[in-house]
């Protein structure tokens, strides 16, 4: 696969991840009659559940990241070359905000926004670094003996940790930026990003570490299995 297509599978794949994210968000809070809690429940499930689609489309042209964390990682596990990371990092931000976008013109919403939901404090930050160490936790232990298992195991673990985090488990930078354009159900302030997307590096980082050394041949395994495509081109 060329950098072109992979690039554009990163693009078009975190367009629709964040147009599940934030569409579903807007649904479950307009059908919930104001329990937080469904619209919470129809957020995590339409986001697993695309996600795992998502990953079945695309990863066998980029490796579905959808995620700079994930990249950044598999990078250091010699999975991408560090040559094609700034493409990917730029094609899933702007995959990112155009999936905001069009959740807010398929649901008749002003175009541009500017979140005010808080999700800031100690708490909130540590739950995004669990839940981006639980994330790439998955993918590394999935991928070491069940890489057909990965779609499946990320799905849920994203619709699981919605609810084991008092954060709703961001566990993306790209996400995270992006959901500060959108002052709907699934947004965050612009103020609390940069701390969010710290935590996230961090845990990923932590997660990567961790199991470089639960798995010593994980490095390996990152280049054959996650993106095979990068040793064929």
């Amino acid at each position: 696969m060329t950098l072109s297509r992979r690039f554009t599978a990163e693009f078009v794949g975190t367009a629709f991840l964040l147009a599940a994210v934030v569409g579903s968000g807007i649904m479950g809070d307009r059908l919930s009659g104001g329990n937080v809690a469904i619209a919470l429940l129809a957020n995590s499930i339409a986001t697993g559940a695309a996600l795992v689609a998502l990953i079945l489309t695309f990863g066998p042209i980029s490796g579905a990241h959808f995620n700079p964390a994930v990249t950044l990682a598999d990078a250091a596990l010699g999975g991408t070359t560090w040559q094609a990371v700034p493409a990917y990092l730029v094609a899933q931000l702007a995959g990112a905000v155009l999936g905001v976008f069009s959740a807010h013109l398929m649901f008749g919403l002003e175009f541009v926004q500017v979140s005010q939901h808080a999700r800031t404090g100690g708490a909130q930050v540590f739950s995004e670094f669990v839940a981006a160490f639980g994330l790439l936790s998955v993918i590394w232990g999935c991928v070491r003996k069940r890489p057909d298992a990965v779609p499946w195991a990320v799905g849920l673990y994203i619709t699981g940790a919605y609810w084991f985090t008092a954060s709703t488990s961001f566990a993306n930078p790209a996400v995270t930026m992006a959901r500060a354009l959108t002052d709907t159900f699934a947004g965050i302030r612009p103020a609390d990003v940069p701390a969010f997307v710290a935590a996230q590096l961090v845990g990923a980082g932590a997660a990567t570490a961790f199991f470089r050394w639960l798995f010593p041949t994980l490095q390996r395994s990152a280049a054959d299995v996650v993106v095979p495509h990068e040793r064929a081109s």
